[in-house]
């Protein structure tokens, strides 16, 4: 089965004021399944058509970067866009989570700021991620299109949240403005499904 483009699990406005219809436009339409159309090739060229997004990531360090960096580009922004909801309508945090993040971040104000120093601190394009490692909670960074699942990772885990600090996901908007973006992207975070997400990673 060849690689699909995700729908979206809300509509292309739905998350404005933060991610405009415009950027959401050229961002998912645009740059999401442009990832997509690459990775097919990418895969078909390789030889390791109908493998999953697991099965390639646990060995992405013996694939061409074609592989590589498509297979993140779509499962990063899947990823991404699923740990969105329209404003008012995300939750919070269960009270596992909420405790969790006491327990091994701080708290949520020092969460925030680590999640968004994480992003800041990514020179060029990449990725700010929440995580669990080794069953406790981690805020971590990864470049380009990486991703804490693949086996080259500096830091591996299972992602909960994740923030795209590549221009593309925010200029339209933002313009340089990467820090205000981050600021932003807390009123559109997705609580219930992050929470859902850290209790399967610690069952």
């Amino acid at each position: 089965m060849a690689f699909t483009l995700p729908p979206l699990p809300y509509a292309h406005d739905a998350l404005e004021p933060v991610i405009s219809k415009e950027t959401m436009s050229y961002h998912y339409d645009k740059h999401h399944q442009t990832y997509v159309d690459n990775l097919n090739k990418a895969v078909a060229a390789a030889g390791v058509e109908g493998q999953s997004f697991d099965e390639l990531f646990s060995k992405i360090s013996t694939l061409p970067a074609a592989v590589r960096n498509n297979a993140g580009g779509v499962w990063n922004h899947t990823f991404f866009w699923e740990g969105f909801a329209p404003q008012g309508q995300g939750g919070e945090p269960s009270a596992e989570l909420a405790a969790a993040i006491d327990a091994d971040l701080g708290g949520m104000d020092a969460f925030k700021e680590a999640f968004v120093n994480a992003g800041l601190g990514r020179f060029g394009s990449g990725w700010s991620w929440l995580i669990v490692q080794d069953g406790k909670l981690k805020v971590v960074s990864t470049p380009n299109q990486d991703n804490p699942l693949m086996d080259i990772a500096e830091e591996k885990g299972a992602p909960l949240l994740v923030a795209d600090v590549w221009e593309h996901a925010y200029y339209l908007q933002y313009q340089n403005r990467r820090a205000d973006f981050l600021k932003d992207f807390w009123s559109i975070v997705n609580w219930n499904k992050v929470s859902e997400l850290y209790a399967a990673a610690k069952a």
